[in-house]
C-alpha cells in the first residue's frame, strides 16, 4: 500500500480502509463497538500513513511548589524523593524550585516579601513546601495573605509558632549520639554542626552538651565548630579540632556530609577512624553506608519527612485541620564501624 499523499485526515484514512469516518474515530478513541478485523485494518492504515490526530487538551493537574535554598546534597535528595513519591500517590505534581543561599540584595525593600516568594504565589500552586529555607516575616505574611498553605521541613531558622513544620526528634538523636560515644569511654568529644540559628542544629548541640554535662565531661569552646552541614564545613571544622594540641578523641558531626569532611581531615593528618578518632554522623543518607569505614550515625526518616510534609500541605489546602503545627518523627542510632572504645589505638599498638 502506497503512503497517502498530502495531509492525512480521518476522511482519507476512512476512504483507504473502506469504512466510515465515525468508525475511524471510534478506533482512535478506543471504543469497543468495532469488530476486531475492522479495528486491525484501520490501525494498520493509521500506522502506515503516520496519522497524527489533534493534540488533546492538556489535563490540568494540581501542583505543589517545593522550594529549596542551597545546594542539593545527599540529605535533600532523600527528602525530595519522599515529597515526589507522596505527590505521585496523591495525584499532584511537584515543582522543584532551587535557589542559592545569598545575603539579601542591597536594594531589597524592608518589610517586603522576596521576589521569589512573590513568584511562588503568582504561580497558582495548591500549596508550598520549604526545605531548610530561610523565610522572613514579610515572606510568611505574604504567603498568609495569599492563603497559600506552607509547610517547612527542617527550617533553617526557628519557625514562628503558627508555621507548620516537619522535622525529627533532633534532641533525642543528639543525645543518642553523644551517649554512644560516652559509653565507649570518650570524654574529649567535639561537635561540628550547622548555623547557630538553625533549629535542628540547636537541638542536636543542646543534647550533646546535656549528655556531656550529665557525666561531668567538659566541653571547651574550642571543641565546638558551627558553620553549615556540608562536606567542606566538615573538612574545615575537622581540621581545626584535629590540629589542637589536646585534640578530641571523638567527634559528633551534625550531618553525614560533615562527617565525611571530618574523615578527610583525619586522613590528611594520618589519623585512622575509628582507631585514632571515633566519629558519629547524623541523617543516615546513602553516603553513610558507602563511607570507609561505614558511618555510625543517627537515622532521620528523611523520605517519610518529605511524605508527611506533602500530605500535611494538602490537608491545609483542603481546609482540613492538622493534629499539630510541628511534627517530629523518631530518630534511631545506627551503629556501624566509625566509632570504637577510647584507647583502641594504644591497645592495638601494644
Amino acid at each position: 500500500m502506497s503512503r497517502l499523499k498530502g495531509r492525512v485526515t480521518l476522511a482519507t484514512v476512512a476512504g483507504s480502509a473502506g469504512v466510515s469516518v465515525a468508525t475511524v474515530s471510534k478506533v482512535l478513541n478506543g471504543r469497543s463497538d468495532v469488530s476486531p478485523s475492522t479495528r486491525a485494518r484501520v490501525q494498520d492504515i493509521l500506522e502506515k500513513h503516520g496519522y497524527v490526530g489533534r493534540r488533546p487538551e492538556p489535563v490540568q493537574r494540581e501542583t505543589v511548589e517545593l522550594f529549596y535554598q542551597g545546594v542539593v546534597n545527599a540529605y535533600s535528595v532523600e527528602v525530595i524523593q519522599g515529597v515526589v513519591e507522596a505527590g505521585q500517590a496523591a495525584g499532584v505534581d511537584i515543582v522543584l524550585n532551587s535557589r542559592p543561599k545569598h545575603p539579601p540584595a542591597a536594594n531589597a525593600t524592608p518589610g517586603r516579601a522576596a521576589p521569589w516568594i512573590r513568584q511562588v504565589i503568582a504561580n497558582g500552586r495548591r500549596a508550598a513546601i520549604g526545605l531548610t529555607s530561610e523565610l522572613t516575616d514579610a515572606d510568611l505574611a505574604a504567603l498568609a495573605r495569599a492563603r497559600l498553605p506552607l509547610v517547612v521541613i527542617d527550617p533553617a531558622n526557628t519557625p514562628e509558632p503558627d508555621v507548620t513544620s516537619v522535622g525529627s526528634t533532633n534532641f533525642a538523636g543528639g543525645m543518642a549520639a553523644a551517649q554512644h560515644l560516652l559509653s565507649l569511654g570518650h570524654r574529649r568529644i567535639g561537635y561540628i554542626g550547622g548555623k547557630p540559628t538553625s533549629g535542628c542544629n540547636q537541638a542536636r548541640m543542646s543534647a550533646f552538651r546535656s549528655a556531656m554535662e550529665a557525666v561531668g565531661a567538659e566541653v571547651p569552646s574550642k571543641y565546638i565548630w558551627l558553620s553549615d552541614f556540608l562536606y567542606d564545613d566538615g573538612v574545615a571544622g575537622g581540621s581545626a579540632l584535629l590540629d589542637l594540641p589536646d585534640r578530641p578523641t571523638a567527634i559528633f558531626a551534625g550531618s553525614d556530609e560533615v562527617a565525611l569532611g571530618v574523615l578527610e581531615a583525619a586522613r590528611a593528618r594520618g589519623l585512622r577512624v575509628p582507631e585514632d578518632l571515633s566519629l558519629v554522623g547524623f541523617d543516615d543518607t546513602e553516603v553513610a553506608r558507602l563511607a570507609s569505614p561505614p558511618l555510625t550515625t543517627v537515622r532521620q526518616p528523611l523520605r517519610e519527612m518529605g511524605a508527611v510534609a506533602l500530605r500535611t500541605a494538602l490537608q491545609l489546602a483542603a481546609g482540613e485541620p492538622v493534629a499539630s503545627h510541628h511534627v517530629e518523627l523518631a530518630t534511631t542510632l545506627i551503629v556501624r564501624g566509625s566509632a570504637a572504645p577510647h584507647g583502641l589505638s594504644s591497645v592495638a599498638a601494644s
